[in-house]
């Protein structure tokens, strides 16, 4: 192994989605191995935060605020990206989002919002960014983070689902277009995550200090749900998104990348109380 192959001095990142959560600690990670970064987020003043820490860790950074479910400020996000630094080397389609409900009582608005938010945003930013990797003739990254939804039924997330699904088909079909310039296409796919959307801190500043705190039985039927034992963190997923944004992972191209914990390995296997694996889903017993 050979170390520097991790660092991303002096790249690029766009990263949407990222004042809080996944796309936060993306932005974040990116910057701690030596990449430039631009923001892209909904709330302006996640956008500036974002901003100050990755100047903090001494790289540039460039807050562009942004509301992906238009996709005109989705090109103008990529637009302003390659006005600022002259090249995007990274992409991360990280912004999306669900209003659980069933899809007989979900409304053709609300379809169409869930299909801007986590499917059309995607297109509209590769579509916009690709043209500008290729140009440049270095190759690329571009990572989609989509969800263990994308893989398996998903009661009360049937358009969120549908559209993570087609993130998976659209990164392999991506992997053979843009293969023949060097642009590398991949996705990650979390389950259960610790963000701030999930601690019920949508909007504002990201303030751990306000968040939904799980009970302590909700937090054991968590543990026993995941193989691994416990809830995921942003972290995690950063982490993921460095490997396949450097030179590590330079024949890695089409890949769906659980970021898990292992739930989509035990595909309904739980522990009950007793530690015991199940497949019966007994979390009581």
């Amino acid at each position: 192994m050979n170390t520097p192959d991790i660092q991303l001095t002096d790249q690029v990142a766009v990263v949407t989605g990222a004042g809080a959560g996944i796309g936060r600690a993306i932005a974040l990670a990116c910057a701690a191995v030596g990449a430039d970064v631009v923001i892209g987020d909904i709330v302006p003043e996640r956008c500036e935060e974002v901003a100050a820490r990755v100047r903090e860790m001494g790289r540039a950074a460039l807050a562009v605020p942004t509301d992906v479910c238009d996709t005109e400020q989705v090109r103008a996000l990529i637009g302003s990206a390659a006005a600022r630094f002259g090249r995007i080397d990274i992409l991360v389609n990280n912004a999306g989002g669900v209003s659980p409900r069933p899809f007989i009582e979900q409304s053709e608005r609300s379809w169409r919002r869930h299909i801007d938010l986590n499917l059309v945003s995607m297109l509209a930013a590769t579509s916009a960014a690709a043209p500008l990797m290729i140009r440049g003739g270095r190759g690329g990254s571009i990572i989609n983070v989509s969800s263990i939804e994308g893989s398996r039924a998903a009661p009360n997330f049937a358009v969120y689902g549908a559209c993570k699904a087609a993130m998976l088909n659209f990164t392999r079909t991506m992997a053979l277009e843009l293969a023949e310039h060097g642009i590398r296409v991949n996705v990650i796919a979390p389950d259960y995550t610790v963000t701030p959307g999930l601690r019920g801190n949508h909007t504002g500043p990201v303030d751990p200090a306000s968040w939904i705190r799980p009970s302590d039985q909700q937090e054991d039927a968590t543990a026993r749900r995941i193989p691994l034992g416990r809830a995921g963190t942003d972290t995690e997923c950063g982490n993921v998104a460095v490997f396949l944004a450097s030179a590590m992972s330079s024949y890695v191209t089409g890949a769906v990348i659980p970021v898990d914990g292992g739930t989509w390995a035990s595909s309904g296997w739980v522990r009950n109380k007793a530690g015991n694996w199940t497949l019966m889903g007994d979390v009581i017993s």
